[in-house]
């Protein structure tokens, strides 16, 4: 008996494995994992390049397992993919389809969107997708795998209201003939043709909760579908035995009415309750469909010698399109033909139209404002600039914010508290109530059943989340997901890189000076030798310079670079050096007289660059980045907020200052090593301050990455920056501020919408348990309110339904209000 229980209790799955070479790495493999608490076997096949488990799921689960493999230095293969997940209505829901995709074997992690309804699986490669299926109907529920192939969303989104909608007319339309005949006298009849009436609505318009709650008990677990089917079964089914049976009701516990009205009413009102939030939850991802309807349908492709109108979706790698005035650009590419200005603001946020010209990028979706072009097609498909922005928004609308582990840890104990509260309900207005008794029980029992469902619960994160980022997308700023978003609120400190930051990026050579030896052309041609073929900013800045004067650059050799510091190289059998002060100092070089001229360089806030050849320095060359246009106003609006801020750069401290200066920045870390940048960042969180990072997402990777908040830069179609957990798309600083000031306003609204879903249910509860019968049992109950409460002071469980669908509306409507966000300058 107990190696059955064993067999039933035990997991088996198959996993595919990178990087065995031989047998000694299936050994490792094998011993390592058979060490891991769990694992009852193991069996790994070096030629299928696959290990077969079975492991104890209450000791270990796939992601250990994984990890443990990771760690050896082998990757364990897995997928990521997107499934729609279509019949979720609650919290209680989502927790189920969530457990129900991770007992499935070999599922690393599972995460559903409620509004969104999509759940992306993380899976070992080689489960396949029928099992995810099977798994997902049998907890009962439709999977849809969200590919191309497959029916669009909105339009199964659209398909899905439609029928809500026809559901809620009949239910509205029989239901209120219900309620006209239980006011009118009694007549021969009259209840067979109620019950008639009652039973389409019962088990056609009502069919879902009926679906939904035997998923639930075939997984031994409780929903909102349940409280409703269980509650309106209550009612519908006493009114059958009364109609049926109305001997039985002789006795003083129970009154001879009918309550088909009750059961009709609360399904029409909680179908319209479904009804108008499946239409607001649309309203809350418009922002995406907004970026998915920029993609152009065709392009004018040019091919053996003519122009052909093709599908986007045929567009390839190199070729050459033509854009007309007024047209959208159809992908990602560089012009090769003309010039124009293109309106990008749909991508970047940024208003102003901006030239473009030979060799200049340009991004899919922007519009042509101008003249025609040709450029040559550079990314297509999924690679486009558009494209990964909307994965990018997608993804971030799918992550939970960790303010929603509170939500669903309540939900996760929710339905069958509420289950519980209403058994007792039932019993004690049965066993201590008035007469007469199992009437008031059934109806108490009903009410609390439905007005207790968890959907604002559910719906009270989510919304917030899907609607602020994708407003946040709409105005050029990139939220990675809802951690972030729920981290930015919290920033007092940010911490900025100078060049390609607060600067263009795009240094200037403004002086050269040299020695008695060396003449200024002298000092740049040398200078540029070395710098040939540099990446870093103001290298090829030298190099511009040397090739504007038509210099001729000899060939240099032994280059190295010394980061955060300079280069070294061979030049016309000279040892060179090119670089920062630091590094002149570190090598015993002298400035002498230049050191005056050098110091008015910096005061004006000019990086300097010192040229030294076999140990002495000969030269200076000076240059300059502009300020970007809008860093002052930005920063300005970020100060305002009480955040401090600091410039961390390798550059000279004086130049530094005088830029922070300008910019009214308050603190200034200057000649900061690449390396050291992260330990900067790292001092300051251990003094208590919530940082956040800014940079080019390059250079400055690691302080990113170490920051509670690292912000990226990006700039054309390198919105790609994947260590930034904000990426601004143009650029733009002022994109800091609207970061900051949407987490607050998200941040507020979701709470507003937790307190208002455990508030409700923390007040109503008691309500439609029968508490207020202690107020109003003997006096009676206020003639404007006996609709609501009845004569005594029992909640009517049609008005149950109807504050339960109101509470759901409440919390999206509250959502919706973050569309209107602007940043306030």
């Amino acid at each position: 008996m107990s190696e059955y229980n064993k067999q039933i209790k035990n997991k088996k799955t198959t996993i595919s494995i990178i990087g065995m070479n031989c047998a000694s790495c299936v050994a490792r493999i094998e011993s390592t994992i058979k060490d891991v608490p769990g694992v009852v076997s193991i069996t790994v096949n070096l030629a299928s390049e696959k290990a077969f488990l079975e492991y104890d799921p209450v000791k270990t689960d796939v992601t250990q397992i994984k990890n443990a493999i990771n760690d050896l230095g082998y990757k364990v293969d897995t997928r990521k993919t997107v499934f729609l997940i279509k019949g979720m209505h609650c919290a209680s829901c989502v927790a189920r389809v969530e457990k129900t995709l991770r007992d499935i074997p070999g599922v690393i992690s599972a995460v559903v969107n409620l509004v969104s309804e999509r759940a992306i699986v993380e899976y070992v490669a080689g489960i396949h997708l029928a099992d995810i299926k099977k798994a997902v109907e049998g907890a009962g529920f439709e999977f849809v795998l969200n590919g191309k192939e497959l029916e669009d969303i909105d339009v199964s989104t659209k398909r899905e209201i439609r029928g809500l909608r026809d559901r809620f007319i009949l239910a509205a339309v029989l239901g209120s003939i219900i309620m006209t005949l239980s006011f009118t006298p009694f007549f021969p009849g009259k209840p067979y043709l109620m019950w008639v009436l009652a039973t389409p609505i019962q088990f056609w318009a009502g069919l879902r909760f009926y679906r939904g709650s035997w998923g639930a008990l075939k997984h031994k677990t409780a929903d909102m579908n349940t409280l409703i089917a269980v509650g309106t079964s209550a009612a519908y089914f006493y009114s059958v035995v009364a109609v049926l049976f109305p001997q039985i009701f002789l006795s003083g516990i129970i009154e001879p009415n009918l309550y088909f009205d009750t059961s009709a009413m609360i399904i029409a009102l909680i179908l319209l309750g479904r009804f108008l939030e499946a239409r607001a939850k649309g309203e809350t991802s418009k922002a995406i469909k907004k970026l998915m309807d920029l993609a152009p349908k065709t392009a004018i492709v040019i091919r053996n010698g003519g122009e052909e109108e093709i599908s986007v979706d045929d567009v390839q790698v190199g070729d050459t399109i033509r854009v007309k005035a007024g047209a959208r650009i159809p992908v990602d590419g560089i012009i090769r033909e003309g010039y124009s200005t293109v309106d990008e603001s749909m991508i970047t946020g940024e208003s102003i139209p901006v030239e473009k010209n030979i060799g200049d990028e340009v991004i899919g979706a922007s519009i042509n404002r101008t003249g025609s072009f040709l450029f040559e097609a550079t990314k297509v498909g999924e690679n486009t600039t558009l494209a990964h922005i909307i994965r990018l928004v997608e993804v971030a609308q799918m992550s939970k914010a960790p303010i929603q582990r509170l939500a669903d840890v309540v939900v996760s104990y929710f339905v069958p508290i509420v289950i519980g509260i209403a058994i007792i309900t039932f019993i004690v207005w049965y066993s201590f109530g008035p007469p007469p008794a199992l009437t008031f029980a059934i109806l108490n029992f009903v009410a609390v059943l439905i007005i207790a469902c968890p959907c604002a619960l559910g719906l009270a994160t989510p919304t917030a989340i899907i609607v602020s980022t994708g407003k946040g997308a709409e105005q050029g700023v990139l939220i990675r997901n809802a951690e972030t978003l729920e981290k930015a609120q919290r920033i007092n400190t940010i911490m900025l890189d100078k060049t390609g930051t607060l600067t263009r990026g795009e240094p200037k050579v403004t002086n050269v000076i040299g020695n008695n030896v060396y003449s200024e052309d002298d000092i740049l041609r040398i200078a540029a030798s070395a710098e040939k073929g540099s990446e870093h900013p103001l290298g090829q800045a030298i190099v511009k310079a040397a090739e504007k004067k038509r210099l001729k650059m000899p060939a240099a050799t032994g280059f190295n670079v010394i980061p955060g510091r300079g280069i070294e190289a061979e030049v016309e059998n000279m040892k060179l050096l090119l670089g920062n002060m630091r590094l002149m100092h570190e090598r015993g070089l002298s400035l002498d007289r230049l050191k005056k001229v050098t110091e008015r360089f910096w005061s004006r806030g000019k990086t300097v660059m010192f040229l030294g050849l076999d140990d002495k320095v000969v030269g200076v060359i000076a240059l300059a980045d502009t300020i970007k246009p809008k860093a002052k106003e930005a920063l300005r609006l970020i100060h305002d907020m009480g955040i401090e801020m600091v410039v961390l750069t390798g550059d000279n401290r004086r130049t530094a200052e005088t830029i922070a200066r300008q910019l009214g920045i308050d603190r200034v870390l200057s000649e900061v090593l690449p390396e050291d940048k992260a330990w900067q960042v790292k001092k300051l969180q251990q003094g208590g301050r919530v940082v956040a990072m800014v940079g080019d997402g390059i250079n400055d990777a690691p302080a990113l990455a170490q920051a509670d908040v690292g912000i990226a830069i990006g700039t054309g179609t390198d919105v790609a920056v994947e260590t930034g957990d904000i990426t601004l798309i143009s650029g733009d600083l002022k994109g800091i501020a609207t970061a900051i000031v949407l987490s607050k306003r998200t941040m507020r609204t979701i709470k507003q919408n937790l307190f208002w879903a455990f508030a409700y249910n923390t007040a109503l509860i008691p309500v439609a348990a029968g508490i207020l019968y202690l107020i109003f049992g003997q006096s009676g109950v206020p003639q404007g309110l006996t609709f609501i409460l009845g004569d005594i002071g029992f909640l009517n469980p049609i008005m149950a339904a109807a504050a339960m669908a109101a509470s759901s509306l409440t919390v999206i409507s509250n959502s919706l209000r973050l569309r209107g966000f602007k940043l306030e300058t």
